[in-house]
């Protein structure tokens, strides 16, 4: 689908592409593109087929060229996408930014929340006459959605980690390996941008003035946080998994445990009912009923003292005690607490 935007009175407004004023600045938002989408951008803009098939990647990763025969530059930056249907809630998708003229195109084979943002007009002080601004309008965006969807993993992790407690369930373990999923791959995508900002800088491929420049320089601070925010939380899923690994085995043993000694127990009264079952001379073997019961009652005596000699001695056990977490423990995860609160009032500030 393409819809068409310009900004009158500092508010974008959707347009047909018959009313379009030919002398202002035009956003070409081409989201959920179809196959005709794509022969149109190609046959009314002169974009090329592969670089709209390298958009259209999943994997692409993020970088910026020009096209000097087709006279446009070429932007790709990734974006996190949430999707509440899907089993991996989180991931990334690319969006390509085309500057021809005085068209800013953006293509993406999917929706999100950063396009919807600037299509509500929901970003201040947001001018469509400067494209190299808008340009980092858009990775500043990014990387705002990218701490907020980072702090909706952590909280989701938090919740699962206390249901785990209780009860360690399959759905459980793979909603953490959904969410570890989704943490790798925005790590790769915020790495993958931060290359994307040091060549905006460092080439001359689009002009940035000094007010473009300081912006840019928070949006790698922006950026940096993220990625060392999506760092901190691979490594305490890590972690947790690894814990929650070692709690499961533990239990499986216990459980082994316990069914051996409960083997145990009955295979002593099993050998004394074989004993009497050979082909040889029994004793009690005319007392009728006195004979059942004494050879029952040799069967209880065996099972008693089995009982005692391996259940009582801690072969088996269900439960595990819950250990209490030591001072350096509490001292280490308050210190992280700390450090991630810090982390986003600073984003906050800067925002």
């Amino acid at each position: 689908m393409i819809t068409y935007w310009q900004q009158q009175n500092g508010k974008l407004m959707q347009k047909d592409r018959s009313e379009l004023a030919a002398s202002e600045p035009v956003w070409v938002d081409a989201r959920v593109v179809t196959r005709d989408d794509l022969q149109m951008l190609q046959a009314d803009y002169g974009i090329d087929q592969d670089q709209l098939l390298d958009i259209l990647d999943p994997d692409e990763l993020s970088r910026i060229e020009l096209n000097e025969e087709l006279s446009y530059t070429l932007i790709i930056m990734r974006l996190p996408v949430f999707s509440p249907g899907d089993d991996i809630s989180y991931f990334c998708a690319p969006l390509g930014i085309i500057i021809k003229g005085n068209l800013f195109i953006t293509v993406c084979w999917t929706d999100c929340e950063v396009l919807k943002d600037f299509a509500a007009n929901r970003i201040r002080d947001f001018s469509l006459a400067d494209f190299p601004a808008v340009t980092i309008r858009f990775l500043s965006r990014s990387d705002t959605m990218f701490l907020r969807y980072l702090k909706e993993l952590n909280r989701r992790a938090t919740t699962i980690q206390n249901e785990m407690l209780q009860s360690v369930r399959n759905h459980e373990l793979i909603q953490l390996l959904n969410i570890q999923k989704s943490l790798v791959y925005f790590a790769t995508a915020l790495k993958s941008n931060q290359l994307l900002l040091e060549k905006l800088r460092k080439t001359k491929i689009i002009s940035l003035d000094q007010e473009d420049q300081d912006w840019l320089d928070d949006v790698e601070i922006d950026n940096r946080q993220a990625m060392e925010m999506a760092d901190i939380y691979m490594d305490i899923m890590a972690s947790m998994n690894d814990a929650f690994a070692s709690v499961l085995s533990n239990n499986l043993n216990i459980v082994m445990k316990t069914m051996t000694g409960w083997n145990l127990v009955l295979m002593l009264p099993t050998i004394v009912t074989g004993y009497f079952g050979i082909n040889v001379p029994l004793p009690w073997a005319a007392s009728g009923w006195v004979g059942a019961i004494a050879v029952l009652g040799l069967c209880v005596m065996t099972a008693l003292v089995s009982y005692f000699i391996f259940m009582k001695r801690n072969i088996g056990g269900v439960s595990v005690p819950v250990r209490k977490k030591s001072a350096r423990q509490r001292l280490l995860e308050r210190k992280q607490c700390q450090f991630l609160k810090k982390q986003e009032k600073r984003a906050e500030a800067q925002r």
